[in-house]
């Protein structure tokens, strides 16, 4: 096993109660720990930025696990339950960052990204603090990031995830890690908590694997999609159709996560569709002095068509396997 390993479960078995854990996040029960003192629930303190439906329960594990959280919300009213969890409220970005050793964020665009990042967070950073995005963002602006932090004497990691609502909530999470690959494995002991992360290379490449993966899982949700709709057309049962065929070859992830959603019209997300959009237009997309690195990408490109079509159709807070609701139109249904 692992020395983050055993180190993880050691801590574990003494974590802190809610008050002890307020008193960290506060800075009046210990001294701050950044990079590169062993990151462990007594001691690390954690700020988080965004707290939707990924965010919030990525939170709520990590507070679960032990560790003294910091949490910013432009909307403090959906920070309830993370506050009745012992989590401690920010009221700005720089309180947070001036309250953490490690800040995560997990926001919706990359314009997002840039300006809390960029443009509110790093002017305020403490050095040796580490940053962690989760937000599926562009590689360039992940590259970007890195450069600035190191300018600050801190880190930065691309870290994007894959598993939806169900993966954040129970701990298995795909993380992609771009950066550096020491302080990658530093922050093992907080990755452990919430999936199981893959180094993927250095700045960017978490993100370029996070496109990739969503051009993957796209297809997949078009696949899935159109395997119903034809079954009902050919007047099968679509719960035995799912049965008989998740074994074979047609089973996948995505059928075992969003089959039955399909069928039973729960469309409520993971990831909201229009950021499906958004994924899937940074493998198509050509951007301007980018035109040498074009991937040609036609499924792709045609996924991104049919969950534009689910924006269009005002359904872009929807979850992506809402694109049933596309094919169903097209068909007439």
């Amino acid at each position: 096993m692992a020395p983050y390993h055993c180190h993880f479960l050691e801590t574990i078995l003494h974590r802190p109660t809610i008050e002890k854990k307020r008193k960290i996040a506060d800075g009046t029960a210990t001294m701050s720990t950044p990079y590169p003192t062993p990151v462990t629930p007594n001691q690390t303190r954690i700020g988080w930025i965004g707290i939707g439906v990924m965010g919030g329960a990525m939170a709520s594990r990590l507070l679960s696990a032990g560790y003294a959280v910091t949490i910013y919300a432009r909307n403090p009213s959906k920070a309830t339950s993370l506050l009745s969890q012992g989590a401690r409220l920010a009221s700005s970005l720089a309180e947070l960052a001036a309250l953490s050793d490690v800040v995560f964020t997990m926001l919706g665009h990359p314009s997002d990204v840039k300006h809390v990042v960029l443009d509110t967070l790093l002017p305020s950073i403490k050095p040796n603090t580490v940053i962690i995005d989760h937000t599926s963002s562009h590689p360039a602006l992940a590259r970007h990031i890195c450069d600035s932090a190191l300018e600050k004497q801190c880190y930065s990691i691309d870290a994007p995830v894959s598993g939806g609502d169900i993966g954040a909530r129970d701990g298995k999470l795909a993380i992609f890690a771009g950066g550096n690959s020491d302080v990658v494995d530093w922050l093992r002991p907080l990755f452990d908590v919430l999936g199981k992360a893959t180094y993927m290379g250095g700045p960017g490449k978490g993100q370029s694997c996070k496109i990739a993966n969503q051009i993957t899982v796209g297809g997949n949700l078009v696949g899935v999609s159109e395997g119903l709709v034809f079954a009902e057309k050919a007047g099968l049962d679509k719960g035995k159709f799912i049965e008989a065929v998740r074994g074979g070859a047609a089973g996948s992830m995505v059928m075992e996560l969003f089959g039955e959603r399909m069928i039973k019209r729960d469309f409520r997300p993971g990831g909201f569709a229009q950021y499906m959009v958004k994924d899937l237009g940074m493998g198509v997309d050509v951007e301007e002095g980018d035109e040498d690195n074009v991937v040609v990408l036609p499924g792709a490109a045609l996924s991104k068509q049919l969950f534009s079509g689910m924006v269009a159709n005002g359904d872009d807070k929807l979850g992506g396997q809402g694109v049933i609701t596309v094919i169903e139109r097209i068909n007439g249904m």
